[in-house]
């Protein structure tokens, strides 16, 4: 009478260890999924950042392709198509990844930047303006801030710009931004200052030197503002000085910039030479 019994209790010690293997099994599975992901997660960060732009657009399009619906893998192809300057596409990407159900309002601040380098401003200003108020990141307000530049809504402008400066450690870029906002205005005493504002963050930043010349020389101040720079800066920042002075109709001066930029420059200086031959045969003429 014993044995169904002890039968009983083989079969439940089977049924034990098959179920032990089994849970050993899916968690052997998990693990291994687990280290996927963080391959995967690595990877991805590859690609978003030190990666080709259009490897990183194929390798996006192709893990989206065979994990539909994954929003991570919705973002990097959207970001990887901006960073290849595909914009329109880029835009689309973006406008899938804002419809779906896990989006953030991050998605929207990158939907309404891709719509901005295509030009069309205005969607981007209805993308931004449902961003709820709360939502305050750098790159939020400085996208609001050239919104508000476009539209010239100057007292908007400088809020935003002043809001986004606020927001970053590194805010050379949006300094000169905010700069030539003033410039384009004739406000050029305000744009000398936040140009050079602008190099006190970053003294490399050539495009903020070049402005800062050019609120300068708005204001007839032909000399070269003391701010570091390598010779050649110094003979392209001379021959923008130059063509300044020239459309101003200051010429004297300006072809004396001009000389001194071609005798300043390491090298062969072609533009400056072309100018300053274009401006003694107009005279000539």
């Amino acid at each position: 009478m014993r044995h169904p019994i002890l039968l009983s209790a083989a079969l439940i010690g089977s049924f034990t260890l098959t179920a032990c293997g089994r849970s050993g099994d899916a968690q052997v599975e998990r693990a291994l999924q687990d280290v996927n992901v963080v391959d995967e997660t690595n990877l991805n960060d590859v690609f978003l950042t030190v990666g080709d732009p259009d490897q990183a657009v194929s390798y996006f399009l192709r893990a989206s392709t065979n994990d539909p619906g994954r929003i991570d893998l919705m973002r990097g192809l959207a970001q990887s198509l901006v960073r290849a300057k595909r914009h329109p596409e880029g835009v689309q990407a973006w406008t899938a990844v804002v419809d779906h159900e896990e989006s953030e309002a991050s998605d929207q601040v990158e939907l309404a930047d891709a719509l901005i380098r295509t030009n069309d401003w205005d969607n981007a200003e209805v993308t931004l303006d449902r961003i709820p108020p709360t939502f305050e990141t750098f790159k939020r307000y400085r996208l609001e801030a050239l919104v508000a530049d476009s539209n010239q809504e100057w007292q908007n402008a400088d809020s935003f710009y002043e809001t986004a400066a606020g927001l970053t450690t590194t805010p050379a870029g949006v300094l000169n931004n905010w700069g030539f906002s003033k410039l384009t205005r004739g406000d050029y005493t305000g744009a000398e200052r936040l140009f050079s504002d602008a190099l006190r963050s970053d003294r490399n930043l050539f495009t903020a030197k070049n402005n800062l010349v050019l609120a300068r020389g708005a204001q007839r101040n032909y000399d070269l503002p003391v701010i570091p720079m390598t010779q050649i800066e110094r003979a392209q920042l001379l021959h923008t000085l130059a063509l300044t002075a020239i459309k101003q109709d200051d010429v004297t001066i300006g072809r004396g910039l001009l000389r001194e930029a071609i005798d300043t420059h390491p090298q062969h200086f072609e533009s400056a030479v072309r100018s300053l031959r274009a401006l003694e045969d107009n005279v000539t003429n």
